[in-house]
């Protein structure tokens, strides 16, 4: 089986069915679809037992008790059968032919030891590319220069291989249900590519129960993780406007936790230190809105 469709759930029943259909009339029948349900509360698992009695597609079903999208892909990362690992949110869905697609740039990427997988673009229901109109045609590139070297903006759908993303488990905190999915993106392009193209096959619809939405929430929820990934992308090769951003970022959730100021400080660079008064008005800002 090559590619494993992975969708973390909570509270979802509501919009799984388009995921569903999508994955039904996909033109390329070759995956299977991993949900990891994280605790709902609603009628989530009745109706996968419907879709499963369908048929139609191979599905497998868990759940787990409520921790976080970032822990339900940690668990799914070891259950998955697919050569190629695929995060489709359940509030999403892909194009008919997404999944030829995939299979078709496998058969080039899957003897490069230095590629980590391959990413197509996300698009709204109109077929626009979500958040940039850039034109490209295929790139090699890590994560990080995608961005910052290439300059292309807008959201991307990344499939990594399966066996590349094991070696790289989200951190888990204590009582923390968020972590930054770009951390763990980050890390693994310190070693590794993927390869880019500019081809819509993932179709976003932000609600406003989801992750995007409660962004600023979540990572005052989960101050741990927030600090570790702005301390990281502080230390990586990035213009020095972003350490800039990143250090802003970091003494801003910073002010969430108890610990003393030398192990804040070793964590990014003293040298970011003059950028702690403006994360302190960030901060205030942050309880007063």
């Amino acid at each position: 089986m090559l590619v494993t469709i992975f969708t973390p759930t909570y509270n979802r029943a509501y919009t799984l069915k388009n995921l569903y259909s999508s994955l039904c009339n996909q033109t390329e029948k070759n995956f299977e679809w991993l949900i990891i349900d994280d605790g709902s509360t609603d009628c989530t698992k009745e109706l996968i037992n419907t879709f499963i009695a369908d048929n139609k597609i191979n599905i497998r079903y868990y759940k787990q008790n409520n921790g976080g999208k970032h822990r339900a892909i940690n668990n799914a990362l070891f259950k998955a059968l697919g050569e190629l690992f695929f995060i489709v949110d359940s509030d999403d869905y892909l194009l008919p032919q997404a999944i030829e697609w995939i299979n078709q740039q496998w058969d080039y990427i899957k003897s490069k030891k230095y590629l980590a997988g391959i990413s197509g673009i996300r698009i709204d229901k109109e077929g626009h590319k979500i958040g940039g109109d850039d034109i490209f045609d295929s790139i090699e590139s890590n994560a990080l220069d995608i961005r910052f070297k290439h300059k292309i903006k807008g959201d991307l759908a990344e499939i990594y291989k399966t066996d590349i993303l094991q070696q790289f488990p989200f951190p888990e905190f204590k009582d923390e249900k968020f972590c930054p999915e770009a951390i763990i993106w980050n890390r693994i392009a310190q070693d590794y590519n993927l390869l880019y193209f500019n081809a819509g096959i993932y179709v976003c619809e932000y609600l406003n129960d989801g992750l995007t939405s409660q962004i600023v929430k979540l990572r005052k929820d989960s101050p741990k993780s927030s600090m570790l990934y702005y301390s990281e992308l502080y230390h990586n090769k990035i213009p020095i406007i972003q350490k800039f951003k990143a250090a802003i970022n970091y003494w801003r959730f910073s002010q969430l936790m108890y610990y003393p100021h030398s192990y804040k400080h070793d964590m990014i660079n003293p040298i970011s230190f003059f950028c702690l008064p403006i994360g302190v008005c960030y901060r205030i800002l942050d309880i007063l809105l």
